[in-house]
């Protein structure tokens, strides 16, 4: 046969190394579902709170998923036990597999001792919406917050995740800042 030994078969979709997968959904396509996912949930809400909640609970899905997926590929099924392990974990790994590249910045509040944030400069569900005037503060990171909300809660760190726009000075757009407050019961020592 041609090309014995060249393509490794794998019986398990799950036994699939994930550094594959970053080429098998075009951005354009991407681009397009996510789109469709905004315009869908923006025909059944009242309000921008609403649409964004939907928008964070489809992410929360994903997130949950994408710490599963993580934990049985790359860690034989351990998943992080430490704040700050799963902190990196987020910023890092999590972000290079959906992103294609590490968060720019994850950074522990100064107001707070139980906040944390990540920062990316033009994130990528951000990055080819516009956003009608009438819909003001309108932000599609709401999926990205529910994506990390997923990733925390399966890893047994409950947290309340937000998106905010940060102006920067110089810039035309804002930065997505992902704002993370753990839970009470989350040891942020």
């Amino acid at each position: 046969m041609i090309g014995v030994g060249k393509i490794k078969q794998y019986g398990n979709v799950l036994d699939k190394p994930l550094t594959k997968g970053k080429q098998e959904v075009s951005l354009s396509a991407f681009a397009f579902l996510f789109s469709e996912l905004v315009q869908y949930n923006q025909t059944q809400v009242d309000n921008i709170g609403e649409l964004e909640r939907r928008l964070e609970d489809a992410g929360y899905a994903v997130g949950a998923r994408v710490l599963e997926l993580l934990c049985h590929r790359d860690k034989g099924n351990r998943r992080e036990t430490r704040l700050l392990g799963i902190l990196s974990f987020v910023h890092s790994t999590v972000w290079k597999v959906l992103f294609g590249k590490v968060a720019d910045s994850l950074e522990k509040g100064t107001e707070h001792e139980d906040e944390y944030m990540i920062s990316e400069k033009e994130l990528l569900v951000n990055k080819f919406i516009s956003i009608p005037k009438d819909m003001g503060t309108f932000n599609c990171g709401a999926f990205v917050a529910g994506i990390v909300r997923g990733v925390l809660d399966g890893a047994g760190f409950p947290a309340v995740v937000t998106a905010h726009f940060v102006p920067m000075e110089g810039q035309q757009r804002p930065r997505t800042t992902i704002l993370i407050k753990f839970a009470e019961e989350v040891h942020c020592h």
